[in-house]
């Protein structure tokens, strides 16, 4: 089921289009309509506010200007190999990827100090 602040994949004729917060849903004074509102998550960021069924916030199909749309939950792995918690130092053994010569780390907390 689909929720504030989840984050949608909007198909546009079947074909992933964009992806889009929900900022909020609040009811219509028609029974299971309700107005979403979507920030879209492009640039530049837009805001827009459907009117739909509680059935198209969950996942149907339905059309807007006679073609079709759908949205669909992002669902957010649990655990994934990339973060740094996951992220494993070299045993003895291993040795370190190597940087280009006259390459430089640059710390964004040092930025922030400034």
């Amino acid at each position: 089921m689909t929720r504030e602040k989840d984050i949608v994949l909007i198909y546009f004729e079947e074909q992933p289009l964009v992806f889009a917060r929900v900022e909020s849903i609040l009811a219509d004074s028609k029974p299971d309509w309700y107005h979403v509102r979507l920030l879209m998550l492009q640039v530049p960021l837009t805001m827009v506010t459907w009117i739909l069924r509680d059935v198209y916030i969950n996942g149907e199909r339905f059309t807007m200007d006679g073609k079709q749309i759908r949205l669909e939950r992002v669902v957010v792995p649990e655990t994934g190999t990339d973060s740094d918690e996951d992220a494993q130092p070299p045993s003895p053994g291993q040795t370190e990827e190597k940087k280009p010569a006259g390459t430089k780390v640059i710390s964004f907390n040092d930025k922030k100090k400034r």
